[in-house]
């Protein structure tokens, strides 16, 4: 019987509060997942992509979809705590990554003294087995939010039929549960086997009410990752997949996220 590795990891631009990288690859690594979901990936306009680079490094094949404009503010280092992992938010000004236009940094913060650069933030897949096909599920704009969201879909060539889909979702504020309507209707065309992953901003309770029929396979707190209050981030089957091990919550420093991880296994297809 064919097993799959499934993660979804919100990776923040790979850095902090502060804009201080921290070493995405291997915190994939460390994941090793057949397939893995990232959500904020950053792609600067100049320097290196985040998800090519752990897709090159890593031996994955990689779709990934854009999703707004954003900027990336280092703070001065007289600001930066070094066992934080950002200013608090009433502090925080520009710091970090900013998702849609940029905020102006405090007036009693220089302009010249926040090195920043602007880039693209968005959503990856990346997957290291065959592959049938790749379908992108696009979920609209909603008014309040600078993103234009979208889910990616992997068709996985095994022995047996299984489709992953990784999103990240607005916030349930936004009006997400429109996004996960459309993601419903998508995925529920046809009875295929099916992985749901990613950051959904909301809780797991709510978010099965909203989806009939799917089942979470991973139950633990994941955000904030420095003292985790509430799961954002799921892993939620449908159509007679099912865990082969309990899916766990991955303690990993760096994002404000924590992932989660579940070896999964298809239904075989009936013979006769």
């Amino acid at each position: 019987m064919p097993e799959v590795v499934v993660a979804s990891f919100n990776v923040h631009g790979g850095v902090d509060g502060y804009g201080r990288p921290f070493d995405v690859v291997a915190a994939c690594r460390k994941l090793d997942a057949d397939v893995l979901v990232l959500q904020e990936t950053w792609t600067p306009s100049v320097g290196e992509a985040l998800a090519p680079t752990v897709a090159d490094e890593l031996g994955y094949r990689l779709e990934e979809l854009p999703m707004t404009r954003a900027r990336l503010c280092s703070a001065p280092a007289a600001s930066v705590s070094p066992t934080a992992w950002g200013p608090a938010v009433v502090q925080r000004g520009p710091y970090g990554l900013r998702v849609g236009e940029p905020r102006r940094p405090p007036r009693r913060t220089p302009r010249r003294s926040l090195p920043s650069v602007s880039g693209v933030w968005g959503l990856a897949v990346l997957c290291r087995v065959p592959v049938r096909q790749v379908t992108t599920i696009d979920l609209g704009q909603l008014r309040r939010d600078p993103a234009r969201r979208g889910a990616i879909a992997f068709d996985l060539d095994l022995d047996a039929p299984l489709r992953v889909v990784g999103t990240h979702l607005s916030h349930l504020s936004h009006g997400s549960v429109l996004q996960l309507a459309t993601l419903r209707r998508r995925l529920g065309e046809d009875e295929r086997p099916t992985v749901l992953a990613g950051d959904m901003n909301m809780w797991g309770p709510l978010l099965t009410s909203l989806l009939p029929g799917w089942s979470r396979v991973v139950r633990g707190r994941t955000w904030p990752a420095w003292r985790p209050l509430a799961q954002l981030d799921h892993l939620l089957v449908a159509g007679g997949v099912r865990p082969v091990e309990e899916g766990q919550v991955v303690a990993l420093a760096g994002s404000d996220h924590l992932p989660v991880r579940a070896r999964l296994a298809p239904p075989l297809p009936a013979t006769g």
